[in-house]
């Protein structure tokens, strides 16, 4: 019996200072005294350690946990982690590659400093795939990061350390980044909320700024609508972004009725498979019900949006190799995992056609803008199929194979990074074989995270989302 036959599922939930509740939840038994914040972070540690003995999600977790560096903020003492790709004083950033030793991070980057700004207690660093790229967080030379529904599957990526723990149960949120659906692919993998905010919405750290279009924001993925809902509103506490109108704190749905924008196979092509096709229904089905207007939306992207797309990321891994010494010492691009030197290699052919590609990409918003008139928000899958068991997107895969998988696979995702588009992923359905969560994406105009969040409370009210501690229980 392989891996992918046997169902094992890992949850850490139980009887402690952390019980069921998300972040609000904590947060809010922290301010009345009923626990102390040093309990809670006592516990998350135990939590995460029994969860990534297992799902192997952790990068570094410290002990004693960082104390709230603000703790009078809305996540004031609650438990969490930070993604190895983002610099945190003192703790050495991995990227999740082999290629390099990295050093000691000598300051917090602008974004850490923004989530610690909203209170939060940090335990640790969290794993991902070399630079972020792939759709899964796994390697060639170590052990992948599991999913805990089902440990024989992916977890995501490139967040999917992030995921699997707040899936888990080991922490109510994370830190999670996205520049082609990293946020939102482990949040569908793992049965979690993950929303992109628009670009600029949060603070940009200095890599993202140097890109030609930069794709790259921050975020988190949490176990329910209000936590992220929580968390924007905290962030922005610490700085607002003026040329975006302010978000404040959503804690429930409007009761507006919602023009929504159908669309079930992807701009470039690929087809759904029927499990994400009957989940995307199923909700279009339910907003209907709930007397909002669903009709078909086509959006008319360049046919070369794939191409382009990839020659991006190529350019990105490129970079990488230029000015890998800046990561850390003894930095070797041979080093770098089959993808990345797939991508890059892919680029160094292409290199000549960049400006065209850059050009091409910028005016994808066009596209998407005219896809939006007339609707409030759109809704597709997150992913063209269910999530794949491990193995079949690892970086040992020949780059050739690996690369039409991952875009067969990532079919609706990147839009949203190149125009700057806010998008959340929510949990839809689990399937009916392995019993693994089934995500359904919504995206929005530029800086209408709130519409994201109130179709997003709408359906959480209406459908709770499935529960990895049930699932487990059965």
């Amino acid at each position: 019996m392989t891996a992918a036959e046997k169902r094992t599922t890992v949850h850490t939930f139980g009887d402690d200072a952390l019980g069921e509740d998300d972040a609000v939840g904590i947060a809010a038994r922290i301010r009345r005294g009923e626990v102390g914040a040093a309990e809670v972070a006592r516990d998350a540690a135990a939590r995460v350690r029994a969860a990534d003995a297992a799902l192997g999600a952790v990068r570094i977790l410290l002990d004693p946990p960082a104390p709230a560096a603000t703790p009078d903020g809305a996540f004031a003492g609650v438990p969490t982690l930070v993604k190895d790709n983002t610099d945190y004083l003192g703790l050495p950033t991995g990227h999740g590659s082999a290629a390099f030793t990295p050093r000691a991070a000598r300051r917090h980057a602008p974004f850490a400093r923004q989530f610690l700004g909203t209170g939060v207690t940090v335990l640790g660093k969290t794993r991902l795939p070399e630079f972020g790229f792939n759709a899964t967080t796994e390697f060639e030379d170590a052990e992948p990061v599991r999913n805990p529904w089902h440990t024989g599957y992916s977890a995501g990526g490139s967040s999917g350390g992030s995921a699997a723990l707040v899936a888990a149960g080991a922490v109510p949120v994370a830190h999670a980044n996205d520049g082609g659906g990293s946020i939102r692919i482990p949040a569908a993998c793992c049965g979690l909320v993950g929303l992109k905010p628009t670009r600029g919405r949060l603070v940009a750290n200095a890599q993202s700024r140097r890109l030609p279009i930069d794709i790259v924001c921050d975020g988190v993925v949490s176990r329910s609508v209000r936590d992220t809902a929580a968390f924007l509103a905290a962030a922005e506490t610490h700085w607002r972004n003026p040329r975006l109108p302010p978000l404040g704190r959503v804690e429930g749905p409007s009761g507006r009725r919602l023009r929504v924008g159908l669309l079930l196979d992807s701009p470039t092509g690929v087809v759904t498979d029927a499990a994400t096709r009957a989940a995307v229904c199923d909700t279009a089905a339910t907003l209907e019900r709930l007397g909002h207007r669903v009709e078909p939306v086509r959006i008319a992207v360049d046919p070369r949006f794939r191409d382009d797309f990839l020659t991006y990321w190529g350019l990105l891994s490129f970079l990488i190799g230029a000015t890998g010494r800046s990561l850390g010492t003894h930095f070797d691009r041979r080093r770098m995992d089959g993808l990345s030197r797939g991508l890059r290699a892919d680029y160094l052919r292409a290199a000549h056609r960049t400006p065209a590609v850059l050009r091409r990409l910028r005016r994808s918003r066009e596209a998407y803008a005219a896809a939006l008139r007339g609707h409030d928000v759109v809704l597709t899958p997150v992913l063209a199929h269910t999530t794949p068991p491990l193995g079949r997107l690892s970086p040992a895969v020949p780059y050739d194979t690996l690369i039409e998988r991952i875009s067969a696979y990532v079919a609706f995702t990147p839009l949203d990074n190149v125009v700057g588009t806010p998008s959340v992923s929510l949990p839809a359905a689990t399937t009916t074989a392995e019993g693994l969560p089934v995500g359904v994406l919504f995206s929005a105009r530029p800086g209408h995270e709130r519409t994201l969040l109130d179709v997003a409370f709408t359906l959480e009210a209406e459908r709770p989302w499935p529960r990895l501690q049930d699932a487990a229980a059965r």
